[in-house]
């Protein structure tokens, strides 16, 4: 790996360590959201403590640094390799934040970004079986599982690459790692719907 290629692996995970829903609340006045609603920093809960504005403004921010260094990776040309490997950083910076105590969010938003530079029919389609399935079932949580577990297979299909594949699904691990409390709950019909507050 060059120095230009560790360049933009650690830019990524920098980047993706910018919570993008701390910052958010801290600007519009909102309470901390890691304090509020399911303590997640993410744009589900920004949508429970400050509206909907505020969590657009989560979700995109979130996206971007997924989008935005994954792109980056491949208009400079990198070796497939370091863009997998660019994509995972900023999916693990969101998860596991230096400049937070690496106590980060659960990278749904974060992964959808990267897939878009990775894959942009695989990007178009995994937010489209997101929101299907919210339409369906009115569960966050259970939306972004489900698009989550398709993602690889879009990936796969769509560029026959085992590299891009596999960190698609490796990512794909964690998200479901980071959302074990979800699955619980929503095996015991617990968990909340979007649009509830509290």
């Amino acid at each position: 790996m060059s120095l230009l290629d560790a360049g933009l692996v650690l830019a990524a995970y920098l980047l993706g360590s910018v919570s993008s829903a701390i910052v958010v609340c801290r600007l519009m006045g909102l309470p901390d959201p890691r304090n509020q609603g399911s303590g997640n920093p993410g744009a589900t809960n920004v949508l429970r403590v400050g509206g909907r504005t505020a969590a657009a403004v989560t979700l995109a921010g979130d996206m971007g640094k997924g989008l935005v260094p994954v792109a980056a990776a491949r208009l400079l040309g990198a070796p497939e390799t370091v863009v997998a490997a660019t994509a995972a950083a900023a999916f693990l910076g969101h998860l596991y934040p230096v400049f937070f105590g690496f106590r980060g969010g659960k990278g749904v938003a974060t992964l959808l970004g990267t897939l878009l530079p990775l894959s942009w029919p695989a990007g178009l389609l995994t937010p489209a079986t997101w929101l299907l399935a919210a339409k369906l079932f009115r569960i966050s949580s259970l939306s972004a599982l489900i698009a989550t577990a398709l993602a690889p297979a879009y990936v796969w299909f769509f560029t026959r690459s085992p590299v891009l594949t596999a960190t698609v699904a490796g990512m794909g691990v964690l998200l479901y790692w980071r959302h074990r409390d979800n699955i619980r709950r929503l095996l015991r019909g617990e968990e909340g719907r979007i649009g509830h507050k509290g």
